[in-house]
């Protein structure tokens, strides 16, 4: 695909910082978009990374490790994506054709990761038992080092090595089945987007939602402008739950504030 020896190291470092920054930090721990517009700004394709990261995101949106279960990982799917998206220059539909199975690939490893993680956490407790208070200290960050790699190595295999086996998938791959992974990639973004609604109170407030689509559908408006609207209609409601609330806490079943309770 064509990609200098820096390039790669920097997307691997890339992958690495990204689950680190999931199991740490967690500062952009959930925006898949911002990982993939910085390989896209280190293969020079700024705007290509900004495309496949939205529609990363988009698939990725309310998918949850919820109860420490495993689930894909997008944003390894977006770094992987775009890499080749931009690297065979052969658009989304090659990036997404590697990315997503890589990202799901990407569950197996993290569940043995955590099988790893549970040994070693069994262990520093023992350490612990033992007041052995150093080595329980050298211990634990051990995995702190090791989760990274889950990303990490992915990536940097399928850079690395992905050339060959890309341009045999795309070789191999009928007009037919090139057409439906198109049509797949533009039907998981409307999936997240319906996972998203579902957990939203949409009998409540389901109105805001024609309203939206009235702004872009008929009259054209920017997502900015949509969204200003929406934060000028979320203002009262907020104001208004805030009044509410305060309201209730102030005053106990039978009618008396917090105020009566002190005189008393």
């Amino acid at each position: 695909m064509g990609f200098t020896v820096w390039q790669i190291i920097l997307i691997t470092v890339i992958a690495y910082v990204q689950r680190l920054d999931v199991m740490t930090t967690q500062i952009i721990s959930a925006n898949n978009m911002f990982w993939s517009c910085m390989v896209g700004a280190i293969l020079g394709d700024f705007q290509m990374g900004l495309v496949v990261g939205a529609t990363i995101q988009l698939m990725s949106l309310g998918v949850a490790a919820l109860g420490g279960s495993s689930t894909p990982d997008y944003a390894v799917a977006a770094i992987i994506s775009t890499a080749v998206a931009i690297g065979t220059g052969k658009g989304m539909a090659a990036g997404l054709a590697l990315g997503v199975p890589v990202g799901m690939i990407c569950i197996q490893l993290d569940v043995l990761l955590k099988i790893l993680n549970s040994f070693i956490t069994n262990k520093a407790h023992e350490l612990a038992d033992k007041r052995q208070y150093r080595k329980m200290r050298l211990l634990i960050p051990v995995m702190t080092a090791l989760m990274p790699l889950e990303s990490a190595v992915p990536v940097f295999i399928a850079i690395l090595f992905g050339k060959t086996v890309v341009t045999s998938i795309l070789n191999f791959m009928p007009a037919w089945f090139t057409v439906g992974l198109n049509v797949a990639g533009g039907m998981l973004p409307a999936v997240g987007m319906a996972m998203l609604l579902t957990f939203m109170p949409l009998k409540k407030y389901g109105y805001w939602l024609l309203v939206g689509f009235a702004l872009t559908a008929y009259l054209k408006m920017p997502i900015l402008g949509v969204a200003l609207i929406g934060i000028a209609g979320a203002i009262p409601t907020f104001m208004n739950y805030a009044k509410t609330s305060s309201t209730s806490v102030g005053t106990d079943a039978n009618g008396l504030t917090q105020e009566d309770m002190e005189d008393e």
